[in-house]
């Protein structure tokens, strides 16, 4: 990448960590539809990704839990089982030929939940998820997060909203701390390519902190947030696009 491309995508990446942080998310789905963009190879942004995830999502996580938006009997089910399914995943080396199809289904299927319900606000009572029902899907979003660099929360909040085992509020710091275990176990998996990630992350890294902190002091989530996520949604969409062709 030549250093206005660099840039170019640090800026990007600030940007997206702003906007994703405004809603309590982590932004590795934009991380990496970003990095697809901007032609990085989808095995280079997946440790690219994760790492970012860890920095916007560790941040929104100690947010949330110090407001107490923060359920452990909720969390830790799902977390129990996520964890070495990342760590595993992470270490998979998957031909180009099966992963670009994977990732392009997961930033689709992030596509189609940001774009159909961009706002997660139904309020009814709430409890604890089955184990049986559980650890299966911390698992299957454990795996996703460690072949594919996406954390996962994506998928799991409105999970959480939609079969009534958290509010939005709670279900917002659940899904942020998933995202850093989740990252950090799929990075710590496949630690081995870490070698070849590029010289510039720490650029990365400091554009998406800075986006992150950035979107909490404007409070950027004042701003209208489902015509947000439905234009992240449009963004995740032509790049899953563009990883299959």
């Amino acid at each position: 990448m030549t250093a206005d491309s660099i840039a170019l995508l640090a800026l990007a990446i600030a940007a997206a960590a702003a906007l994703y942080s405004s809603v309590g998310h982590g932004g590795a789905s934009a991380y990496v539809a970003l990095m697809a963009l901007f032609g990085m190879a989808p095995q280079d942004a997946r440790p690219v990704a994760l790492a970012l995830n860890i920095v916007v999502a560790g941040y929104a996580a100690i947010v949330f839990v110090r407001a107490g938006r923060f359920d452990a009997r909720v969390f830790w089910p799902f977390a129990i089982t996520a964890i070495p399914a990342a760590f595993f995943a992470g270490g998979i080396d998957v031909p180009a030929s099966i992963y670009r199809p994977i990732l392009a289904a997961a930033l689709g299927a992030a596509a189609l939940r940001y774009l159909l319900w961009p706002k997660l606000d139904a309020e009814a009572s709430t409890k604890p998820p089955p184990l049986a029902v559980a650890l299966p899907v911390g698992a299957a979003l454990g795996a996703l997060a460690g072949i594919t660099g996406i954390g996962g929360g994506v998928y799991l909040s409105p999970l959480l909203v939609f079969a009534r085992w958290s509010d939005p509020a709670r279900a917002a710091g659940i899904a942020a701390c998933f995202i850093v275990v989740n990252s950090a176990a799929g990075l710590a998996g496949g630690w081995t390519s870490l070698n070849s990630t590029p010289a510039h992350l720490p650029w990365f890294a400091l554009a998406a902190l800075a986006g992150a902190l950035g979107g909490a002091s404007l409070s950027l989530a004042k701003l209208d947030q489902a015509a947000i996520l439905r234009t992240l949604g449009v963004v995740l969409a032509i790049a899953a696009l563009a990883l299959l062709r």
